[in-house]
């Protein structure tokens, strides 16, 4: 028999760079450690530089647990966590950002959490470390989850939080409910699941940023995108039949 997959971890990859193989090394490192039985799921976005022949060559020495989709167009974060998430064969489903500013030693015990029953749905609550900027983006951070309070009532969940973690059978039916390919499906995911009524859970995570690494994240341009979208959306989800 085939044993159980308690984890499928997705890592949705787009222009990675030279710390890309470092970062896929210390997670893997983490997860060897852990009791998980789990799987890699590594897809590239149709990157323009290297991460796809990285890949490769990660999955050409990595046992079957490693596998990797590439895609022939960009589809953007949203869409490719989406994909991740019907590919897994795991009990437990979740991503985080490859760049590990936040540390994937929280893994397990996230996993564990819903693996027991104790949440459906786990969210790292992202502390910032105290530097310029990162008292910049605590700062937009907080301003969003007010605002996404008052349009969405979220609670005021750290919604844009990339590391997240979901009982996969009862994220699945609500993925072609959150239709945007990009940064705002984590928000649409968080509030439909708090509609269907998943046990959410927030857990603390420390977040320092990489300074080596151009972030794929353009502060005003996304954040004009954001605040269209929590209108559309909270306009769209009064007619939704969930």
């Amino acid at each position: 028999m085939k044993k159980q997959i308690d984890l499928s971890l997705i890592l949705a990859c787009y222009n990675e760079g030279s710390t890309f193989r470092d970062s896929v090394e210390k997670i893997l490192n983490v997860l060897n450690l852990s009791r998980l039985e789990y799987e890699v799921i590594l897809i590239d976005d149709k990157s323009l530089d290297d991460t796809p022949v990285t890949i490769k060559k990660l999955v050409k020495r990595s046992p079957s647990w490693l596998r990797a989709y590439y895609h022939q167009k960009n589809a953007r974060r949203g869409a490719t966590v989406a994909e991740g998430i019907r590919k897994a064969r795991g009990v437990v489903v979740g991503y985080i950002d490859v760049d590990c500013e936040v540390s994937p030693v929280y893994i397990p015990e996230i996993a564990s959490i819903i693996l027991k029953g104790g949440a459906d749905f786990v969210i790292g609550n992202r502390i910032y470390r105290m530097t310029v900027l990162g008292m910049f983006r605590e700062i937009l951070s907080k301003a969003y989850k007010k605002l996404a309070n008052l349009l969405l009532d979220t609670g005021k969940l750290d919604t844009e939080s990339g590391y997240k973690f979901f009982k996969r059978s009862r994220i699945l039916p609500l993925l072609d409910y959150a239709d945007h390919p990009h940064w705002f499906w984590d928000t649409q995911i968080v509030v439909l699941s708090k509609i269907k009524g998943l046990r959410i859970l927030e857990y603390p995570v420390l977040f320092i940023r990489r300074t080596e690494k151009k972030s794929t994240v353009r502060v005003f341009r996304d954040t004009v995108d954001y605040l269209v979208n929590l209108w559309k959306f909270s306009r769209r989800i009064k007619q939704l039949s969930l």
